[in-house]
């Protein structure tokens, strides 16, 4: 009777259904998969075809959380000389706009054993280990995914998932595409830079690190340019280092070329982001101070004559120089366009050229402004 019950009770059709459903399920993941896969493609081609590193790092830190619906992201790239970061402010980037890219200088931002360590990181979110990571977002993640950028044996970065589902990244699950996409990024991080540096190669002063006259011409039109279009002012530095030629033949061109690189250095040291300082030729340095008026020109100048008179340079363990600068101050402005931009170039490095021979006539050690102002 019981054999009888139990096969009455036996309904075939619902074995069907539990297949019918499992087999939905697994038809339903595979096009998640698949769709997930093509969109990683997708990412992939962009992220190859980025012209610089600004777009690159545009696509990293707003498209991808964006195509892939993530809670948090962070890109934290090694730069320890401040050369990324540069070159972004340099393209235009205001960095205020992206609190998701982190810089890690001296291992201010991470723990250096964090940032060392080349595996792939899946699993919980731990606060003491992973908050500075994500020091933008303010809700609470429970799983991460932490993928190092490494090139060559190094690590060059860090790209950063956060999740509120604890179970989106759990260890040794997923990681396969992950890591290519760290990889496709590393690759392409290294490219962008590498492609920057050998363009910024030609425009750099290989002595002193500094930007080199052909620079200096490249953005004196473009600053003339933004100073007509905002009308601001513009001022010129034109800056000599006193009795130069004596210093070379007293102590020799080593010597020289110790002092050059010295007083690049603290001129850089007092420069403000938007300011551009180049090697102008010689013992020259020339300095566009953007969006500052005549006023402010000249208060700048004698703070970089102040300093580099305070500043003794040592040139040998006995062996110290006291150098001076003489400095000519000449200030653009846009009340009357009157000159074509070549025109305007011309006359304001003309002027502060001429005013660099008045410091030097009275004496050195100077500050003079030139005597007309030039208008743009």
């Amino acid at each position: 009777m019981d054999r009888m019950a139990a096969h009455i009770m036996y309904d075939p059709n619902s074995d069907t259904r539990t297949l019918q459903r499992n087999m939905r399920v697994l038809i339903d993941e595979a096009r998640r998969n698949e769709d997930k896969y093509q969109r990683f493609q997708s990412l992939e081609l962009l992220l190859l075809g980025s012209h610089n590193l600004s777009e690159l790092i545009r696509m990293v830190i707003m498209q991808y959380p964006q195509d892939f619906e993530l809670d948090a992201i962070s890109l934290i790239l090694d730069d320890p000389h401040h050369e990324i970061r540069t070159i972004l402010e340099d393209e235009g980037v205001d960095l205020s706009n992206y609190p998701q890219l982190k810089f890690n200088e001296h291992n201010t931002i991470i723990q250096k054993d964090l940032f060392n360590d080349q595996l792939p990181e899946l699993g919980p979110y731990k606060t003491n280990l992973h908050s500075k990571l994500f020091s933008n977002h303010n809700k609470s993640l429970n799983s991460i995914a932490r993928l190092p950028l490494v090139r060559q044996g190094r690590v060059i970065g860090s790209l950063n998932l956060g999740s509120h589902d604890d179970r989106r990244y759990i260890k040794g699950t997923g990681t396969e595409l992950l890591q290519r996409l760290s990889a496709i990024i590393t690759i392409c991080l290294e490219n962008t830079l590498n492609l920057e540096r050998l363009k910024r190669t030609g425009l750099t002063d290989a002595l002193t690190s500094l930007n080199n006259r052909r620079f200096f011409d490249q953005r004196i039109i473009e600053e003339i340019e933004r100073s007509r279009r905002n009308s601001q002012p513009l001022s010129c530095l034109f800056i000599d280092i006193d009795f130069f030629k004596r210093i070379n033949d007293e102590y020799g061109h080593t010597v020289g070329d110790k002092v050059l690189q010295q007083v690049a250095k603290l001129l850089d040291s007092h420069m403000r982001r938007s300011d551009v300082l180049s090697r102008f030729g010689g013992e020259e340095f020339a300095i566009l101070l953007c969006n500052t008026a005549a006023n402010s020109a000249e208060e700048t100048a004698e703070r970089l004559r102040s300093a580099v008179e305070s500043n003794k340079i040592l040139i040998s363990d006995k062996t110290e120089l006291n150098l001076t600068i003489s400095i000519g101050v000449a200030t653009a402005y846009s009340a009357h366009n009157v000159l074509n931009i070549e025109q305007q170039s011309e006359r304001l490095l003309k002027a502060a050229d001429e005013a660099l021979y008045d410091a030097k006539e009275q004496g050195r050690n100077k500050v003079c402004s030139a005597k007309k102002q030039a208008s743009t």
